[in-house]
């Protein structure tokens, strides 16, 4: 078909810019109604397109959160259940969004994190611009030898008056610590500044007689939490933190590390996490501005109006709540993500401003992509595409009755299910089962599985659908099954690695 041969009606086609942070929580947003983060040229992008209010990870860690990014795939399909590195990536997951925008003659770059293994596959990018922060197994593997896994810190080496050995984690902050300074140089030296000039200068060297597809990823807000001094300031000034705990922490008590500076769940005072917010806040702060950025570079080379731009990020983070940091589990803080949509050509009217409720997770970004650029979509994507409501069609299904999340985590299979209004949470370990009732309870306080045995039933149910017929065995006889071994990768994915 036309679509798939380069050259052909090519420049008719919009370009498409991807941008993915790291670890950026859902309702940290002004236009989401954050009582503290202010995000104004997020903000714009959102009232120039469509902002998806119950935006998801299905597997809220890097890694598989990525695959389902890049294979428009759920878990079920690519295989990735869990967080684990050093896993061939093409040989499991050939299909990619970027490869079927390379195949139909789009000029395709990434810039930033790709988290992938090996660290230098292209996967359908013409080329990488790699930075994907600490990144322990690269470390480990090549023995610093940055130059075969980092392009940022070669650079930084190079710039004027900065050391032959420098690197990134010269402040002694950890990449998962919960400690918060400043960042400790210029900030054009910062990572996140980095990657905000990599793009604008990639726009000069593009092809221009092709469209492009820029992945852009920015390895920020994840931890160290070191953003320049005057965003760290601006949120070091908010009211002190005060922690807010529900009526259910004590099923996870067996895995808290209290005074552990890097627990995934434990007792901090909350003088230390009001500096962690203040960090992780002013690391929002500096990307809002590198959007900003990118948005007038792409006006001034006269491709604004002809560039479709799609906001998320592979996870989010628990910043406290429920005595939780990071991500993996399968709270709102670490499973809902921003999720933004502004499209070129569409009808503007229809669609400027809107805010979509419908459940939509990452995998849906590649069908919608492809399709907002009038390129057919491989047989291999679950997700769904969002196009409809990016143009402003007349109708617009429903995307699904309910999602399904896991990840592997605290030794066990941590299920949930939502439609964005309940969530079911159920742990494969000891069977805890928690209910939440999204509307009344954003938060997340109260568990309704004693009170509401009706609707625990239902959501339960859901629960075992999707996992009916799964290789770990956690329903038989049409009923969950505790105690399960579990495996990060799913077998029909190991078998395309091996």
């Amino acid at each position: 078909m036309a679509a798939d041969r380069p050259g052909v009606d090519a420049m008719s086609r919009p370009n498409v810019i991807l941008i993915c942070v790291d670890e950026w929580r859902g309702d940290a947003l002004s236009c989401a109604g954050h009582p503290y983060v202010e995000t104004p040229h997020l903000d714009e992008l959102a009232r120039s397109g469509v902002r998806f209010s119950n935006g998801y990870s299905a597997t809220p860690t890097c890694v598989p959160a990525r695959v389902a990014l890049f294979t428009g795939q759920s878990q079920e399909a690519h295989g990735r259940v869990g967080y684990q590195e050093g896993v061939p990536f093409e040989a499991a997951h050939p299909v990619t969004v970027q490869g079927e925008f390379k195949r139909a003659g789009y000029h395709t770059q990434a810039i930033g994190k790709m988290h992938v293994w090996p660290e230098r596959a292209r996967l359908g990018f013409d080329d990488v611009v790699l930075h994907d922060g600490f990144l322990h197994h690269a470390r480990r593997t090549q023995r610093r030898e940055f130059g075969f896994f980092d392009d940022y810190v070669p650079w930084l080496r190079r710039q004027h008056g900065v050391s032959p050995d420098a690197d990134y984690f010269d402040h002694g902050v950890n990449c998962n610590s919960v400690v918060a300074r400043p960042w400790d140089k210029a900030e054009e030296l910062h990572p996140t500044h980095w990657i905000g000039t990599q793009a604008v200068e990639w726009m000069y060297r593009r092809d221009p007689t092709k469209p492009f597809f820029l992945y852009l990823s920015f390895h920020r807000p994840h931890p160290p939490y070191d953003p320049p001094r005057w965003a760290f300031e601006q949120y070091d000034a908010l009211p002190p933190y005060e922690r807010v705990l529900g009526d259910w922490e004590s099923d996870w008590d067996e895995f808290r590390r209290d005074g552990d500076y890097q627990a995934a769940i434990g007792e901090l005072p909350d003088r230390v996490v009001h500096r962690a917010r203040a960090g992780y806040y002013g690391l929002m702060a500096q990307i809002d501005l590198q959007v900003n950025r990118i948005r007038e570079s792409l006006m001034e080379f006269g491709l604004l109006d002809d560039t479709v731009i799609a906001f998320t990020s592979d996870h989010g983070e628990m910043m406290g709540d429920h005595r939780m940091f990071r991500k993996s589990v399968p709270y709102e803080g670490s499973a809902k993500v921003p999720f933004i949509v502004a499209g070129a050509r569409s009808d503007a009217s229809a669609v400027r401003g809107r805010v979509v409720d419908q459940v939509v997770e990452l995998r849906d970004l590649m069908p919608t992509l492809l399709e907002l650029a009038g390129l057919p979509v491989p047989d291999s994507v679950d997700g769904k595409s969002l196009a409809a409501y990016v143009r402003g069609d007349s109708e617009m299904p429903a995307v699904r009755e309910w999602l399904h999340g896991e990840h592997v985590y605290w030794d066990q299979s941590l299920q949930w299910v939502t439609d964005g209004r309940v969530k079911y949470v159920w742990g494969s370990a000891k069977g805890v089962e928690q209910l939440f009732d999204l509307v009344e309870d954003p938060g997340e306080l109260h568990n309704l599985v004693e009170q509401a045995p009706e609707l625990r039933a239902l959501w339960r149910g859901r629960l075992i659908e999707d996992l009916t017929g799964r290789e770990e065995g956690f329903v038989v006889d049409g009923e969950l099954v505790t105690g399960r071994p579990v495996v990060t990768i799913l077998e029909h994915t190991r078998q395309r690695i091996t």
